[in-house]
């Protein structure tokens, strides 16, 4: 049994590979993220891989080679994503709208992930499997009532689209995957730090925390159902 964690250097994606370890102690955990990742003790069935996630043919190259050594994941989870950096801050408003923003919000939250599920339809067993990948409640377009933050909106909605448009094409060439859009909450992170100030605390969860949902939620789907846009609790979020 394989479980591939993409985007691992970050608090989310770390606490996810780890929980993954823990979860399923049979498997070989996959942690891909452009920095090394660590457990403690450097288990032998947990490996890192070093890779750029943003690089469509280095993601090719490394999966076609898992392919040649019949490699088959059970589990993938894709935890790349930005909702500020050195180049973009949420928009309060239509003034602060760019070409440039915009571009690199779907470039980070929507293509790179979309190539990970491009490329790993063919990775998937023959038997029971998840594709998950971090959406968020604000890229819900039903379930928009306060506005703002354009780019993160909507880079995070035209995940949600490919993923439940892919999830038709998955029937056919992977059916036995369940493909999840999941919203892990506001976690204690860099990427919600400048924005916890708002946020109750019961409300503001641990990476650990969200990574133990996102597992006991992943053991519970079943393809018939799929796609899924869930949140941490396991309830459902409107398209």
């Amino acid at each position: 049994m394989n479980v591939l964690v993409i985007g691992s250097s970050g608090a989310i994606g770390n606490a996810i590979a780890r929980q993954m370890y823990k979860a399923f102690p049979q498997a070989t955990v996959y942690a891909v993220s452009r920095k090394a990742t660590e457990t403690d003790g450097g288990q032998a069935n947990f490996k890192s891989i070093q890779l750029d996630t943003t690089d469509e043919q280095a993601v090719a190259g490394w999966l076609a080679e898992c392919k040649q050594q019949d490699m088959q994941f059970h589990h993938v989870v894709c935890t790349t994503g930005i909702l500020h950096d050195g180049e973009v801050q949420p928009e309060k408003r239509l003034e602060d709208i760019t070409p440039e923003a915009l571009q690199h919000y779907f470039a980070i939250n929507t293509v790179l992930p979309m190539l990970w599920v491009k490329h790993l339809v063919g990775l998937f067993p023959s038997e029971h499997s998840t594709l998950t990948v971090l959406s968020a409640r604000v890229g819900s377009i039903e379930d928009n009532g306060l506005g703002g933050w354009y780019g993160y909106r909507a880079s995070k909605a035209a995940l949600n689209m490919l993923v439940k448009t892919a999830a038709v094409e998955y029937k056919r060439r992977a059916k036995h995957t369940s493909l999840i859009c999941y919203h892990p909450g506001t976690v204690d992170s860099q990427l919600s730090e400048p924005f916890q100030r708002n946020v109750k605390p019961e409300k503001l969860f641990t990476p650990e925390f969200t990574a133990q949902q996102l597992v006991a939620i992943i053991q519970q789907r079943k393809v018939d159902h799929s796609p899924y846009f869930l949140d941490w609790d396991n309830k459902p979020i409107p398209w």
